[in-house]
């Protein structure tokens, strides 16, 4: 949706995403728009100036004239910086999701050899038994018998054969706030919203067994769950971070909130066939030494609370016969 001030008349420029369009399809009459959100993805603040020579007028001049985005019908493309509204204004900072990667088993990839994979940067996701496999030379699997080499790698067909999750951590990070405080209660994210592509994997718990329910899959094959602290059947996808101003492997410098940890399960497709890899991935990859298959994409988190959002990058790979 777009919003436009045109000569003096305020225009509402909007349109109904994919999913929106589907569901007034149905002519039922149950459809009708419940809630709604604000953006400002096209806003750079860094363009307020304050010292404009012509006065506090001027100061936000440039940031009013920035052209807004047109309205997209795709409800992937836009919407990654949503507006929120906190009745106080004594806050000095807002809360940030961070990836942590300073554990062993929440490390990203770094394989100890040549690669031309973005090494520190990305997850892997092994797809099935064949690639997982620890056996002799003519048939192994992509995981080294040498642990460092297995930094960042899930298995995401044994899922419970492995201890290496992704995890998120939540709070402000700020130096100029002591991690020993707590953080505020309207700011710890208690629920989160993850959305994958459901042609390739599906959300599985850090701990236990089992796959998450899926809220709801769009026309875009882009899987959606809702995330709420509190024990499931399978285990805990929330836990309070208690961490303290002295805990090491942490990645938020200030209060903190709560952690997400999850674990990646492989789809069927990917397990049984290459058809997915030969279209949509890449071949001419190693890893520790094995061809694989691979297919790039990312796990999109988001804080229900504040909207905040960050792209975590995998990598699925399939070893070559």
């Amino acid at each position: 949706m777009g919003f436009l001030d045109n000569s003096g008349d305020i225009i509402l420029d909007a349109v109904l995403t994919d999913t929106g369009r589907f569901r007034l399809s149905k002519g039922d009459g149950s459809f009708k728009v419940a809630k709604f959100a604000l953006g400002d993805d096209e806003i750079n603040y860094k363009t307020y100036n304050k010292n404009h020579a012509s006065g506090s007028a001027y100061y936000d001049l440039e940031i009013l004239q920035t052209p807004v985005f047109e309205a997209f019908t795709n409800n992937t493309s836009l919407m990654k910086s949503k507006l929120l509204s906190i009745p106080r204004n004594n806050l000095l900072y807002l809360p940030v999701l961070k990836i942590n990667s300073k554990s062993s088993t929440n490390a990203f990839f770094q394989e100890n050899s040549t690669s031309a994979l973005p090494l520190g940067k990305i997850f892997l996701i092994s797809v099935d038994s064949v690639t997982e496999n620890l056996t002799d030379a003519t048939t192994a699997g992509i995981f080294s018998t040498n642990n460092n080499d297995n930094l960042g790698i899930l298995k995401g067909f044994n899922v419970n054969a492995s201890n290496t999750t992704i995890r998120v951590d939540q709070g402000l990070d700020t130096t100029e706030i002591s991690a020993d405080f707590d953080l505020d209660s309207d700011l710890i994210e208690t629920q989160f919203i993850i959305e994958m592509d459901n042609r390739f994997g599906s959300l599985a718990f850090p701990q236990g067994q089992g796959i998450a329910p899926v809220s709801f899959i769009d026309d875009d094959q882009i899987a959606t769950y809702y995330i709420s602290q509190g024990s499931l059947a399978g285990g805990n996808f929330v836990s309070k971070n208690n961490a303290g101003s002295g805990a090491s492997n942490q990645v938020v410098a200030g209060p903190r909130g709560t952690i997400l940890e999850f674990r990646i399960k492989s789809s069927l497709e990917l397990a049984s066939s290459t058809y997915l890899f030969t279209t949509l991935g890449s071949s001419g990859t190693t890893v520790n030494g094995v061809s694989v298959l691979h297919i790039d994409t990312t796990i999109r988190v988001t804080g229900a609370t504040t909207g905040y959002r960050i792209d975590i990058p995998v990598r699925y790979v399939k070893r070559t016969s």
